[in-house]
């Protein structure tokens, strides 16, 4: 594994920790001591991929990037790019697998759970502003979005039409099937 490394228009592709350490102490506004020594060797020797940054002083930093480019001119031409991880891939299908329980028709009992942003007057100003509401309820529905809908539409008609409902696909709202009707 290769290093990258920068600072302003010092620019460095170096092949192990110790010319990383030698690059740095050549640029004299950055102060190598032991401990930034250390940290690189160890970044070096890490699993961990990510670009790390250093602070040279406020608001100035260098940056070091692991790469496998063989030269600079393969890193600036982004052909040694590391390929999508697993973890990436496995959210990706999570995501897909969520958006299609949510549309999978499956007719019956549905408990759903919506946060919100609800619209309330204050008495003591005679002001409005937005709380947090939780909202629960058990219904017919035919889909996971139909429930969404279903719940959406009820609170509508008894709520300040500013009110805010969130996304059928986010956080704020979880649904489970309970189960056929009769």
């Amino acid at each position: 594994m290769n290093l990258y490394l920068r600072y302003f228009d010092k620019e460095a592709l170096v092949y192990n920790a110790d010319e990383a350490v030698d690059f740095l102490k050549s640029i004299p506004e950055i102060g190598v001591d032991e401990a930034l020594e250390t940290d690189i060797r160890e970044y070096a020797a890490s699993e961990v991929y990510y670009p790390k940054r250093y602070k040279v002083r406020p608001r100035v930093y260098f940056i070091v990037i692991k790469t496998t480019a063989a030269t600079m001119a393969d890193f600036k031409q982004k052909k040694a790019v590391r390929s999508v991880g697993v973890a990436t891939t496995e959210r990706r299908e999570l995501a897909a697998s969520a958006a299609t329980k949510l549309t999978e028709v499956c007719p019956g009992w549905y408990e759903g759970s919506l946060d919100f942003k609800r619209v309330v007057m204050v008495p003591a100003t005679g002001k409005h502003e937005y709380r947090d509401t939780h909202f629960e309820v058990r219904c017919k529905a035919e889909s996971g979005i139909d429930c969404y809908n279903r719940i959406v539409e009820h609170l509508r008609g008894r709520v300040d039409n500013r009110s805010q409902f969130p996304s059928a696909k986010g956080k704020n709202f979880r649904f489970k099937y309970l189960g056929m009707w009769k």
